[in-house]
């Protein structure tokens, strides 16, 4: 199910806009169901140039299509596999003022139908789990929507829904990527470092007001290239959760704080005892201590400590995973992801890119060179996923770090994803259009059938 889909979404023009020409557009159906776009400026340069795309695009929204219309089409159908548990990702990509805000978050919050993608896709959710909650009995077994949104800036996220409080992506040992703020020292050496925060929401009104409440502290102000809320990625995760889980994820942080103290005293311990244990020689070597017997019944008490308090770390992961597999309802840990990505005038591949780099003072330069980073990752990553490489560059970016396990789910096959392009049919900004469509024609062609991947 890892196909990826790629979505063209056409904007009104502006009243200033409208006094300039549009873009001469058009798309047409392959033979294998896709879409291929063309494109004619409105008049000849050596910089613009007609374009046709490969048949790339699942589908193509022109102005007049409304939110609900792209949800309906685009979002809708996906819902039955969140709701049998799997994760479905949804990216806007385009350049700043192309509509990609307004397509996933939305500015009217009253309007059901012109609702963004994930206030649309929590409405429905909501309704189904209330349906779902009648038969519930245990309150800690009710089904809610837990919603985590944060921002990211290179490697740092900032939880919009805990006063943009700065969490790190990191690898763990475990191979995953965690999302986690400053570290705390508790009483007794404990250390806590508390992951992005996930809100309950137990009915629509709950979330909306969560929503509004988060984007009030995203990045705003302006730069000399755009608004810097359009030099971050936005993520938007709606996972469907109940308060039995939630506390049991809040348990495997207090044990990991627990455990903490107690591998950091079995290191000391280690170190104390070998350097007691060893003395340098004259050649400078290393050799036993003749006067000092190292205390191995003292390493191996330590160590056993520490392996007691892996377990009970492991016991409370055990917990969760329990939790999820033995939940009635398979809706249980689904998740919908949404991710209003950076501007893509930040975008530059020397092979496709026909926008004029505007001039940038150092923080935004290094800013866009990490954004490019990411944009580039991502493309890979769809890349090697279509064409079942056996190795996935999800490491390239801290973007593509945190997307691995949405991108994976439960499985290799268990994921959905696809982007919306959000372009403008103004002349004015034709360059920025071809390079937003260029990139989305690289990325659907790769996240297509494996023919169209390998060909």
């Amino acid at each position: 199910m890892h196909q990826f889909k790629v979505y063209t979404r056409w904007r009104p023009l502006t009243p200033s806009e409208s006094i300039a020409p549009e873009t001469q557009r058009a798309h047409s159906q392959q033979d294998h169901g896709r879409v291929s776009i063309s494109l004619t400026p409105s008049s000849r340069s050596a910089t613009e140039r007609p374009w046709k795309s490969e048949g790339a695009f699942t589908r193509v929204f022109e102005a007049t299509d409304n939110n609900k219309s792209v949800f309906e089409a685009a979002v809708a159908p996906t819902l039955p596999h969140v709701l049998s548990g799997r994760s479905c990702n949804f990216f806007a990509y385009g350049h700043s003022g192309s509509g990609k805000s307004h397509t996933i978050i939305g500015y009217d919050f009253e309007d059901p139908d012109e609702f963004g993608l994930c206030l649309a896709a929590a409405r429905k959710l909501s309704e189904t789990l209330a349906g779902l909650n009648q038969d519930i009995k245990n309150p800690a077994e009710e089904l809610a929507i837990g919603i985590r949104m944060f921002e990211l800036r290179k490697n740092i996220a900032f939880d919009l829904l805990n006063g943009r409080c700065q969490c790190y992506v990191r690898e763990g040992p475990d191979g995953k990527t965690h999302i986690r703020g400053e570290t705390e020292v508790l009483k007794e050496g404990k250390v806590r470092v508390r992951p992005i925060v996930t809100k309950a929401c137990w009915s629509f009104e709950d979330l909306r007001q969560e929503l509004l409440e988060g984007l009030k502290l995203r990045a705003t102000g302006t730069s000399t290239v755009h608004d810097q809320s359009s030099r971050t990625h936005a993520v938007l995760e709606l996972e469907i959760v109940t308060r039995a889980l939630l506390d049991a994820r809040d348990a495997v942080v207090q044990r990991q704080s627990e455990l903490v103290p107690v591998g950091k005293r079995a290191t000391d311990i280690y170190i104390e005892e070998n350097t007691k244990g060893y003395i340098q020689n004259a050649d400078g070597k290393y050799i036993p201590n003749p006067d000092y017997q190292i205390d191995q019944a003292r390493i191996d008490a330590a160590e056993a400590k520490k392996a007691e308090f892996e377990s009970y770390v492991q016991q409370a992961e055990d917990k969760v995973s329990g939790i999820l597999k033995s939940s009635r309802h398979s809706c249980l840990g689904g998740k919908l992801v949404f991710v209003d990505l950076a501007g893509s005038e930040y975008y530059h591949d020397k092979t496709t890119s026909t926008v004029p780099r505007p001039k940038q003072t150092p923080q935004e330069q290094q800013e866009g060179r990490q954004i490019n980073t990411d944009l580039l990752a991502l493309k890979e990553v769809i890349r090697a996923r279509a064409s079942k490489q056996a190795r996935i560059p999800f490491r390239s970016s801290p973007l593509t770090m945190v997307l691995r396990d949405h991108f994976l789910g439960t499985n290799t096959t268990d994921s959905y994803s696809a982007m919306i392009l959000t372009v403008s049919p103004s002349s004015e900004q034709f360059a920025a259009t071809m390079n937003t469509l260029k990139y989305g024609n690289l990325v659907g062609v790769a996240g297509g059938d494996k023919k169209r991947v390998t060909r």
